[in-house]
């Protein structure tokens, strides 16, 4: 698993490096999408999470929630168009989940792109995304995760 400024980025996801969202690949046509630990660590914990309804379309670059923490409040938007086909319930009763368990029960919405393969496409494999992070992470100023 990649490790850049001692953020975690599991190989077996896909990266939104621009947008600072992961991707898993459910086999099924979907995806599930959630803030990397990179994100999760520049906004810090989590107050509120809100997310688009199920069933309904996102176009690409447009937000499928909203995230808030105690010094930030922005969208979290998806890399391609897609259906919000689930939300994380558990996420909207208790936003910290995506502090405590990034990648597991912190994940945001499942979507259907529209274009599967052209989706997937447009997003960076966890075993290339550490040099394009370190980039992103040194021009955002990101000292990285706290240990």
């Amino acid at each position: 698993m990649p490790t850049v400024r001692g953020c975690n980025l599991p190989d077996e996801l896909f990266y939104d490096v621009d947008n600072n969202l992961w991707y898993r690949d459910n086999g099924d046509g979907t995806f599930t999408v959630g803030m990397t630990m990179i994100a999760t660590g520049m906004a810090g914990q989590l107050v509120a999470f809100t997310a688009k309804k199920p069933g309904k379309t996102v176009p690409e670059g447009k937000s499928c929630a909203t995230v808030e923490s105690g010094k930030w409040v922005g969208p979290a938007k998806l890399a391609f168009d897609a259906e919000i086909v689930e939300v994380n319930e558990e996420l909207n009763a208790n936003p910290k989940l995506a502090n405590a368990d990034t990648y597991g029960a912190g994940w945001m919405v499942r979507v259907r792109p529209a274009d599967f393969a052209a989706a997937k496409a447009m997003l960076t494999p966890g075993t290339a995304v550490a040099a394009p992070y370190e980039a992103k992470m040194a021009a955002d100023a990101f000292a990285g995760c706290a240990s």
